[in-house]
């Protein structure tokens, strides 16, 4: 009974002294950190969490050292990046996002993921401007899913996609940078207008690109799948209409031409761009010798290059 009594008495002992470590190691961490030695504080913190997680007398103190120890990986960061040392800021701003996370501080993880975002557009930078463009998208790939709402390198990002294309034909990278293109253009945060306005012009314009590269090819089978995975997304969009129309005309399908022209021409919120497929559409229609449909969509045919065109076949049809 008397053993007992005396093991009894040194495990109280033994927890006391346990407490009091971890308060001795939080004071050393605390005090390093107001001396901005974040490295030491990280060590010291980590020591604090470990030995500390266990024990209710430490709860406090290990609930200061997990809010505290993503801040020590975020200064730790920042010192490196002032220095240009890249690779070591990165490593500590991805630390840093890691432990916020584990301890569910979405504010600081938020942060840290910016800054890890910011450094891969600059990394990225250099091959981009270089044309690099399958380097830059590997290393710009990785800010994005860090930071997605950096708009700026998210541009870069599609854009290099876009332009790997362009050199390949490969139809997988044109649709990641729509993909890109479409979650900027989506933004509406007033922040974001201007970048998601150049969004927006860059999906006509790489489209167009594609249209264009594929048409030289003779691929129009190509550009309908793509105006099809277009309308997926968005079943308005008159590009998508636009695009598809055209390239079942120079399949010479006129019954999909027929079918497909009034609501293509609907959608279209240019006078030239309505004005080319009332003309595709009474294309078909004279092809399929409807003269009568086809009289009524040329005059539709208002504005743009196709009017001439337009003028031309109804002198024909109402001779």
């Amino acid at each position: 009974m008397k053993k007992l009594f005396v093991s009894a008495i040194a495990l109280f002992a033994a927890a006391s002294l346990s407490a009091q470590d971890v308060t001795a190691l939080y004071n050393e961490a605390a005090a390093a950190y107001g001396a901005k030695d974040f490295a030491g504080a990280a060590a010291k913190f980590e020591q604090v969490i470990d030995q500390g997680l266990d024990n209710p007398d430490a709860a406090s103190m290990v609930a200061t050292a997990k809010t505290t120890l993503p801040k020590c990986y975020f200064m730790l960061g920042g010192g490196s990046l002032k220095t240009k040392n890249y690779a070591e800021a990165l490593k500590n701003f991805e630390k840093s996002a890691e432990l916020a996370e584990l301890y569910g501080d979405m504010t600081q993880m938020g942060k840290s993921n910016g800054w890890v975002a910011k450094i891969y557009q600059i990394q990225g930078g250099d091959a981009f401007n270089s044309k690099d463009y399958a380097t830059a998208a590997g290393i710009f790939e990785k800010g994005y899913k860090a930071d997605p709402d950096n708009t700026g390198m998210a541009l870069n990002l599609a854009m290099s996609y876009c332009e790997m294309f362009m050199a390949s034909g490969d139809m997988a990278q044109y649709e990641k940078g729509m993909d890109v293109y479409e979650a900027v253009a989506a933004k509406t945060h007033p922040k974001y207008a201007e970048d998601a306005a150049k969004a927006r012009e860059m999906i006509t314009l790489y489209t167009n690109n594609m249209v264009a590269k594929l048409q030289a090819a003779g691929d129009n089978d190509g550009i309908i799948a793509a105006a099809d995975k277009m309308l997926e997304k968005n079943p308005e969009s008159a590009l998508a209409q636009n695009i598809r129309l055209q390239a079942y005309a120079g399949k010479k399908d006129y019954a999909k031409v027929i079918e497909l022209g009034e609501a293509a021409a609907a959608a279209q919120t240019e006078a030239a761009d309505k004005s080319l497929m009332y003309y595709l559409l009474g294309a078909a229609y004279n092809a399929k010798e409807m003269k009568d449909q086809a009289i009524a969509a040329f005059r539709k045919v208002t504005d743009g290059p196709a009017a001439e065109n337009a003028k031309a076949a109804l002198t024909e049809l109402t001779k």
